[in-house]
């Protein structure tokens, strides 16, 4: 039976095609929020939702894995600590399973409608974690994210980048603390997390225009500005792109 690395392969080889949808175009603005665990993305995502609302701005926050009804039960397989056994091919399409809902059923139509939508990771999750760190490759990702997202691709990217120590000592000590049983991923190798780390570096690298690192080993205030700036900055960019 063929496995993941079967599977890059014949995508390298062309036998495999899935050529990128084009991007949908919609009023909306969509932004997502990447990082290691620990890096504090759940705080600054309610502190730019604060502030957006604030405005008056219509706001809608998806969670990944686990945005709606379906993805709540998907992401109780890939996040408890009793399902150490999944497979890495099995946890991929499980992702993308639990994304291609969310796209269907909240980010696309809330964009449609004109909302800003802020999404607690997405698809550079899965390239950094199921692509570089399990080693399936970004080539298998890109084919499933073309199936899944239907061209789909934030606006904004926001990569809160914290020191490997730091990442790993918040994320157990928050697990003690709530005492969630969702801690398959937390309870991976350091080089597992290393390796998550350096690919988020090198695809913000890849990704300029869209992804912006932040330093998040400062106070949440900090921070908090720095994001707010370069909301401002890409949404004057977006609405200057409409108007064209």
């Amino acid at each position: 039976m063929p496995d993941a690395a079967d599977f890059a392969a014949a995508v390298r080889a062309g036998l495999v095609c899935a050529g990128r949808p084009s991007r949908p175009a919609y009023p909306g603005f969509f932004v997502s929020f990447e990082g290691t665990d620990g890096a504090g993305k759940g705080t600054q995502i309610e502190l730019l939702v604060e502030r957006l609302r604030g405005q008056g701005r219509d706001v809608v926050v998806n969670r990944e894995p686990g945005g709606t009804f379906i993805g709540k039960q998907i992401r109780a397989i890939l996040l408890d600590a009793a399902n150490m056994h999944l497979q890495p091919a099995a946890e991929l399409l499980l992702y993308f399973a639990s994304r291609a809902q969310a796209v269907e059923e909240v980010i696309l139509p809330a964009l449609l409608a004109g909302k800003v939508v802020i999404s607690d990771r997405f698809t550079d999750s899965t390239t950094v974690y199921q692509g570089a760190a399990r080693g399936l490759g970004s080539e298998v990702v890109d084919v499933l994210d073309a199936l899944s997202c239907q061209g789909l691709t934030p606006d904004l990217t926001i990569l809160l980048d914290i020191d490997l120590d730091t990442s790993i000592s918040r994320a157990v000590a928050r697990n003690e603390v709530s005492g969630s049983t969702e801690t398959r991923m937390d309870e991976e190798s350091r080089e597992f997390h290393a390796k998550v780390r350096e690919g988020y570096l090198a695809l913000a690298k890849v990704h300029p225009e869209r992804i912006r690192v932040v330093n998040g080993n400062r106070d949440a205030a900090s921070i908090a500005g720095d994001i707010a700036s370069m909301f401002e900055a890409a949404m004057l960019e977006h609405d200057a792109g409409l108007r064209r």
